[in-house]
């Protein structure tokens, strides 16, 4: 490969919440026993050094010393315009439809209290993105969850007459979509996104579409923006997008919205700008077009081709050494997301008893219940393939098999 995937970064004291974080917040893994080193399986990010053209470009700017106010240029937009074209096969994008979020969950919250009102019932999939819990409830909303469920082969789908059954019965008018899903992993096909929004528009939802995780498909798996699949679909929707979570970019702050109809956009806009703290990092704009530059392509298809590995070597580990848990097979992301239950059942294990065996022992997983998901357990598989060894080699002498 042309780039590092296997080197282990330290991360300690860089600023780091996956390492350094331990302990310290409310939904934070504790620190290991002594004796033991992290590996961090837990928050969000990657484990691995970004593009080199990322730094190259900040550190070019950044030579320049005046940071003074900005605008977005014709490079940004393009940029984006060009990876969206690429990578998702999308066309008749235009700089106009595209705008600035500070980041996915506040274009979320951005487009919910532009077409809804504190108490209003909001349709979301279970299991369930914290993140969206949190910044929905925060802000007054009640969440009416749509469970998905696995089918006979392990497979997550949705339960189109349970939506559309959820939506009547709580008059709702905004849903809020997660495409690739988080946690679950699925990349939805285009029949399912079609179904879905079909649902919505009998409806008259307006659809609020994460797609942060559209670039980190597994194997032969492909995204389907979801304003793709109809002419109503692209006009009811704001797609939310970023480079945060590809190229491990969260603590710079950006991500963008692709909204194709002039009202909602304009109502989004409008939420968006209220606060006068959604602008641009100028340091985060030069970022993104280091990302998405030819180097940008290739890095991230390598990614996406240890990401397919480390999947591959962690389900395969589970099925043949930890009976009692099952996990569906990620399509995309790089999560796992692990159901514990048969296992804590027959040990007479609680699921917190279970996931601080794991802590102890450095394995820094996340718990899985506040996904909305009883006896689940998150993880991050973003790492070197060696740590993802050592740390499944803990879990199987010191946690699932002691």
């Amino acid at each position: 490969m042309t780039y590092d995937f296997t080197s282990i970064m330290d991360r300690h004291g860089k600023d780091s919440i996956a390492v350094d974080g331990l302990g310290q917040l409310g939904f934070s893994p504790d620190p290991p026993k002594e004796g033991f080193d992290v590996i961090p399986m837990w928050i969000a990010d990657m484990n691995f050094p970004t593009v080199p053209t990322v730094p190259e470009a900040i550190i070019e700017r950044a030579k320049h010393p005046a940071y003074g106010y900005f605008s977005p240029t014709d490079e940004y937009f393009d940029a984006i315009i060009r990876w969206q074209s690429t990578r998702n096969g999308v066309t008749g994008l235009t700089r106009e439809a595209i705008g600035y979020e500070n980041g996915v969950l506040g274009g979320v919250i951005s487009a919910l209290t532009a077409f809804a009102a504190p108490g209003d019932a909001v349709l979301l999939h279970s299991p369930t993105y914290i993140g969206f819990t949190m910044s929905i409830e925060n802000n007054g909303y009640r969440i009416v969850h749509s469970p998905l469920t696995r089918d006979a082969d392990g497979v997550w789908r949705m339960d189109f007459d349970d939506m559309d059954r959820k939506i009547k019965e709580n008059n709702i008018h905004v849903a809020v979509f997660c495409s690739p899903h988080n946690p679950c992993g699925r990349v939805w096909e285009r029949w399912e996104i079609e179904q879905a929004m079909e649902v919505y528009r009998r409806n008259d939802c307006l659809v609020i579409s994460d797609e942060i995780w559209s670039d980190l498909t597994l194997g032969n798996h492909q995204h389907i923006p979801t304003q793709s699949v109809s002419e109503d679909a692209r006009n009811r929707t704001a797609a939310f997008y970023a480079p945060s979570k590809t190229f491990n970019l969260a603590g710079l702050i950006g991500s963008y919205h692709i909204i194709y109809n002039k009202y909602l956009r304009d109502r989004i806009g409008a939420k968006s700008s209220k606060s006068h703290y959604n602008e641009m990092n100028v340091l985060s704009m030069h970022a993104l077009i280091g990302a998405y530059q030819p180097e940008g392509y290739a890095w991230l298809d390598e990614l996406r081709e240890v990401l397919t590995g480390n999947v591959d070597y962690a389900c395969d580990f589970i099925a043949n050494h930890f009976d009692g848990v099952s996990c569906a097979k990620p399509e995309g992301t790089y999560m796992l997301f692990l159901d514990c239950s048969e296992w804590c059942q027959a040990h007479g294990v609680s699921l917190q008893e279970l996931e601080k065996r794991g802590w102890d022992v450095g394995v820094c997983w996340q718990d899985g219940v506040m996904f909305k998901q009883p006896y689940s357990i998150r993880v991050n598989l973003a790492l070197p393939l060696s740590r993802v060894r050592e740390a499944f080699d803990r879990l199987d002498r010191y946690v699932f098999n002691a």
